[in-house]
């Protein structure tokens, strides 16, 4: 029994959600987003809020329950409230900065490496070494801030590269002379 996906989904004053048989389209004051979900989960609207029911007791109607649930809360508070990635470089010479809205970062490359900011996504640089990636999909968000943080990752001797704000690096001892 899936204790996420029986938990209804309250739907804010200024989002309209539309559902046309698998399809469901959220749209906000930041934006809209849509998603195709399973066959094997009913999605109703009653009484202003969103109800997911499984259409059969299988094993993976049951994996999809809880799944669809949480995706489509992600897609409601993205629309609402949007999603935000820290990033925080560390190491002598690093820094990032804005062209245009691109991101540019210089990591010890001999060239600068460069992000550029897709539909929904953007980017701020504080003080030259933190990166705030902010959009309304979730994954894309995630998945942007893994890949700068992939352009230098850090290292576990001096804890040099580009890691998460709340990221803690297990740190290694190096070699005693």
């Amino acid at each position: 029994m899936s204790r996420i996906g029986k938990m209804p989904i309250d739907i804010p004053e200024k989002v309209e959600i539309k559902i046309d048989g698998n399809k469901v389209t959220v749209k906000g004051p930041k934006g809209e987003l849509s998603r195709e979900f399973n066959s094997l989960i009913n999605i109703e609207v009653v009484d202003n809020q969103i109800q997911l029911t499984r259409k059969n007791e299988t094993r993976e109607a049951y994996s999809m329950h809880g799944l669809s649930r949480s995706l489509l809360q992600n897609m409601v508070t993205g629309v609402t409230e949007g999603f935000e990635k820290k990033l925080e470089m560390v190491g002598v010479g690093y820094s990032a900065r804005l062209e245009g809205k691109n991101l540019v970062l210089e990591v010890g490359y001999s060239h600068p490496v460069t992000f550029e900011a897709e539909d929904n996504i953007e980017f701020e640089v504080d003080r030259n070494t933190r990166i705030s990636v902010k959009g309304i999909d979730k994954q894309r968000v995630g998945a942007i801030a893994a890949q700068i943080r992939a352009v230098r990752e850090p290292e576990p001797y001096k804890g040099k590269g580009i890691k998460y704000v709340d990221e803690h690096i297990r740190r290694k001892v190096g070699k005693t002379g």
